[in-house]
């Protein structure tokens, strides 16, 4: 399984290397024809219509708000090689200042949400609202909780770097946002100011249009934590229910939670099996599809997806790579397209549990991680070439990632060390409770690895896995985790929502690596994000952070009666050109 990073994420991947392996054994004719129905396999369920919360944070959530445009489509996306792609033809974006930054959007006249509403500045006020957290007064604890103030909208990223000062500009015509940065913002260029519909948020808050929430945040201060207001019962309403509102455990009677500003609308979904999404009648934008419906089918086990491609029951699969997938599917007539991924597999120590309190603790189980047998067990099978992880920041075929693992101390734990970790144990036997996913064969190996090894050290590792780990990994109650980040492959707001201590994603409670962290996004000389990046990835493997495991190799695999899928290694997955996929239509010879 897994986890997905926020909309304006991660450290800057480097194109991937694309191969394809097609056999075909068709003895039909074909032709491409517009409409149709394409079926997805994927790991994951789905359990939120909004991706970009803590618990929300997950890959087919993701993957659907990619398509619904609740994440990652918009004024612009990200294509396979990492470059950002601008959509004109929903809105336009331009900087006009670079003293102070400031960025003007935009939105084509005829952009109207599902529901026929049309989509406003307004709608773009309250996603900065929530990406900013402009009006948060929250001071927090040791423990990540709030101890004064407020704070309103959660998300799985981080605010560093987004907010501003003032309020932005709006148009007399109301199609226009201008973003004044206070300081430079690294990633401006991935701000996509799309996210839930304001009139939908206005209503379940009580107002009586999505002008009245903008009405209500421009009359409101900044929040100040040194000297918190009392909490906006209005805007309190309207964050709980951005919040939590779209959590969802069947399909929803509430249409609200449907409204979309993308391409497609989810039009059924039955937990555990499948999930569809027919075209948007009111989408604007440049994305528009040439097939009429897209279906999720949820197949967890890899095995199961060869066999589901195989007999035709879906046309495109994305499972996790392993030797035995890919032989599978070489004896198929499908299409396989393999690369990297923009994504590592890792184990994080809960720096809010007792049990690490002790750096030399936290030493001493990170020496018995064995991650060359963890490698060769998963991951050399399939790439040959594949090597153990060795930062915390950059992936491999990244050009500073030789620089950063001969500083960053790595080499600690570059063998077990059962005896270094006794001498720093001293005596001592803990119990570690690790979280995974017990759903996914991989994790599961990993885990019975880990828990072999460590025994010799006298650490007893306790199985904490379960199969709703996503739900989990945000409230702390376990020792360790093991799960694996997967980013778009552009951006560095990876940094603050990993390192930083009030990131969205600091699901360990790690506060060592702070200010470092909020310094990135706001560094634009390339030389000097780079020094900041080598000093995270340093202070995290001295402070005993946790583990990088492996990157993941990735495959598609696809029937020939789809084209157009195209292989990426970011989060989106076969879906991140969903609008150049075509059906065949066929006819026997």
């Amino acid at each position: 399984m897994r986890y997905a990073v926020s909309a304006v994420a991660v450290a800057g991947v480097a194109a991937l290397a694309l191969s394809a392996c097609t056999t075909s054994g068709s003895t039909s004719t074909s032709s491409a024809a517009k409409g149709g129905t394409v079926t997805v396999a994927v790991v994951n369920d789905f359990t939120s219509f909004n991706s970009q919360t803590p618990q929300g944070n997950l890959d087919t959530n993701g993957q659907v708000g990619y398509l619904n445009g609740s994440y990652g489509t918009g004024f612009q996306y990200i294509d396979n090689n990492y470059k950002i792609v601008h959509d004109d033809k929903f809105g336009t974006f331009e900087k006009t200042s670079d003293d102070p930054l400031t960025v003007k959007y935009t939105l084509n006249k005829d952009d109207k949400w599902s529901d026929g509403q049309p989509v406003t500045a307004d709608d773009m006020i309250l996603a900065w609202a929530i990406a900013s957290g402009h009006y948060d007064s929250a001071k927090f604890d040791d423990e990540g909780n709030v101890s004064s103030g407020t704070q309103y909208f959660q998300i799985a990223g981080s605010t560093a770097g987004v907010d501003a000062t003032d309020f932005p500009t709006v148009s007399n015509d109301n199609r226009t946002i201008t973003l004044k940065y206070e300081t430079p913002y690294v990633d401006w260029e991935l701000v996509n100011p799309i996210a839930q519909p304001a009139h939908i948020v206005a209503k379940k808050a009580g107002l009586s249009s999505a002008a009245d929430l903008t009405k209500l945040l421009k009359g409101l201060p900044k929040g100040d934590p040194a000297n918190p207001a009392p909490a906006d019962p209005t805007l309190k309403k309207a964050a709980d229910f951005v919040n939590t509102g779209y959590d969802v455990t069947a399909f929803p009677t509430d249409k609200d939670l449907l409204v979309s500003s993308g391409p497609f609308v989810v039009s059924s979904w039955t937990p555990g099996q499948s999930l569809t999404m027919t075209p948007n009648k009111y989408y604007a934008g440049g994305l528009k599809p040439n097939v009429d419906k897209i279906v999720f089918r949820i197949i967890p086990d890899a095995n199961a997806q060869v066999t589901a491609l195989q007999n035709g029951e879906v046309d495109i699969i994305n499972p996790q790579a392993s030797a035995d997938t890919i032989t599978a599917l070489k004896q198929t007539s499908a299409k396989i397209l393999t690369g990297a991924q923009a994504s590592y597999d890792h184990l994080d120590l809960n720096f809010g549990s007792p049990v690490f309190a002790d750096a030399k603790v936290r030493e001493a189980f990170l020496k018995t991680i064995p991650r060359q047998q963890i490698l060769d067990s998963i991951v050399t099978p399939v790439d040959s070439k594949a090597k153990v992880l060795d930062s915390q920041i950059f992936l491999p075929n990244q050009e500073q990632y030789e620089g950063s693992v001969k500083q960053n101390g790595s080499d600690k734990y570059s063998k077990v060390d059962i005896d270094g970790a006794k001498a720093l144990l001293a005596g001592a036997t803990p119990t570690v409770r690790i979280l995974y996913n017990t759903n996914n064969p991989n994790r599961v190996d990993e885990f019975q690895s880990i828990q072999a090894s460590a025994a010799k050290a006298g650490i007893k590792v306790v199985d904490a896995g379960s199969p709703d780990w996503s739900k989990l990994l945000p409230g702390g109650d376990y020792d360790a985790s093991l799960f694996g980040w997967i980013s778009p492959g552009a951006g560095t707001t990876q940094l603050p929502q990993v390192f930083a201590s009030q990131g969205g994603g600091n699901y360990n409670r790690y506060t060592g690596t702070n200010d470092l962290a909020l310094k990135s996004q706001t560094t634009l000389d390339k030389d000097e994000l780079t020094k900041i990046e080598y000093q995270i990835d340093k202070k995290a493997f001295a402070d005993a952070y946790g583990l990088p495991l492996f990157q993941l190799p990735g495959v598609f695999a696809t029937t020939s009666r789809v084209q157009g899928v195209k292989y990426n290694g970011g989060q989106s997955g076969p879906f991140w050109n969903f609008w150049e996929w075509t059906v065949k239509s066929s006819s026997s010879k």
